[in-house]
């Protein structure tokens, strides 16, 4: 059976390849050739073009393909009252390359503004698309994992305890603020849940912070604090993402060891996993999906190739899946976005429009039109 809420049977993480257009009007703004309004106005055209595809393609929902952002994660942290840009030593290294040195620190008591950028980037998704609008910022813990081991200084946070509890009171009011805008399904984007299950991340998150051990727990609390503002009529999903940059990755390990307190403990509506190569391990984890009123929805398709994926393998995977929980209970997306940085990841438009279109036959054929 089709779902009439979100997540939808054929869904996807958010981002979308940045169009040329999108591109070469952001390198025109870096050197001043084209001014902020400028921008905007290429900004608005090709995210209606890109809204219009979604709803060709017969998807249900529709996002802005974050066409406004260059990152997932610090496009939105730097709209955050406490929160500054910086620039790093270093970028993040995934599989062979290296993100541009950009990243965030705290200077000053957190909070979310009311003229935060990304509510207007959502009233404008909302006020161009038929179908549902989806709303994608990152998730609670990022903002506390990515930080460098004096990222959150003593004279603002002597206590940090005292940290997280203002973290999810800025998710509170960014729950209640999307949803004021209009939002009825926001996504918490979100690479720590992996991170967690991968050793050696978890060895060097031990190098930097002394409780990492408790990490799960503190996060659970956080997240469950942001989910408590939630009204009845929205639906807040996560997206768990082992890194993706330019089709490569960062983590790598199995659900296991956080399955039954992500899936079980954090009060998320659903879950978007990435199951698209053995780095995501087997669908064991799955057991612990409380049954009946959560939703898994299988990364099964690649964002990071343009190979199409057949129908049948794809099916296969859905059915070894169903081992572990019901058919009901699950949709199908690509594994993440296909372009969680401007960047984009290496495959061309037309392959990336043609995997939408086939996670939508797909949940066509196996939960019916």
């Amino acid at each position: 059976m089709q779902r009439s809420k979100p997540p939808f049977r054929a869904d996807h993480v958010g981002s979308i390849l940045r169009s040329e257009a999108i591109k070469a009007a952001r390198a025109k703004r870096e050197t001043g050739e084209l001014s902020a309004e400028q921008l905007r106005a290429v900004e608005d055209r090709e995210i209606q073009a890109i809204i219009r595809k979604q709803e060709q393609v017969g998807l249900k929902l529709a996002t802005d393909g974050e066409y406004r952002r260059s990152w997932w994660h610090l496009d939105f942290y730097w709209g955050l009252t406490g929160c500054e840009k910086i620039t790093l030593p270093h970028g993040i290294k995934f599989r062979g390359v290296e993100t541009r040195p950009e990243g965030y620190k705290i200077t000053g008591k957190l909070g979310f503004p009311s003229d935060h950028p990304m509510l207007e980037h959502f009233r404008f998704l909302k006020a161009n698309t038929r179908v549902m609008p989806k709303m994608c910022i990152p998730a609670p813990p990022v903002m506390h994992f990515r930080l460098p081991k004096d990222g959150i200084p003593q004279s603002v946070y002597p206590n940090i305890d005292d940290y997280f509890a203002d973290l999810g009171k800025v998710y509170s009011q960014a729950v209640k603020a999307f949803y004021d805008a209009g939002c009825r399904y926001l996504q918490f984007d979100d690479t720590v849940w992996s991170y967690l299950c991968s050793p050696s991340a978890m060895a060097a998150a031990r190098d930097r912070m002394p409780m990492a051990d408790n990490l799960p727990q503190i996060y659970q609390d956080v997240i469950n604090v942001a989910l408590a503002a939630k009204p009845a009529d929205m639906t807040i999903t996560t997206h768990v993402c082992r890194g993706n940059f330019k089709s490569t990755w960062v983590a790598e390990g199995g659900y296991e060891p956080v399955a039954e307190r992500l899936l079980g403990g954090v009060n998320y509506d659903g879950y978007f996993l990435e199951y698209d190569t053995d780095r995501s391990g087997g669908f064991e984890p799955l057991r612990f999906l409380p049954k009946g009123h959560k939703t898994v929805v299988l990364g099964l398709v690649t964002s990071k190739s343009g190979v199409l994926e057949k129908k049948d393998d794809i099916k296969r995977r859905i059915d070894e899946a169903t081992k572990f929980a019901s058919l009901e209970q699950f949709c199908l997306s690509p594994q993440c976005g296909f372009a969680s940085t401007e960047e984009g990841n290496i495959l061309a438009e037309d392959e990336q429009w043609a995997k939408f279109k086939l996670i939508v036959d797909l949940a066509d054929e196996i939960w019916g039109r």
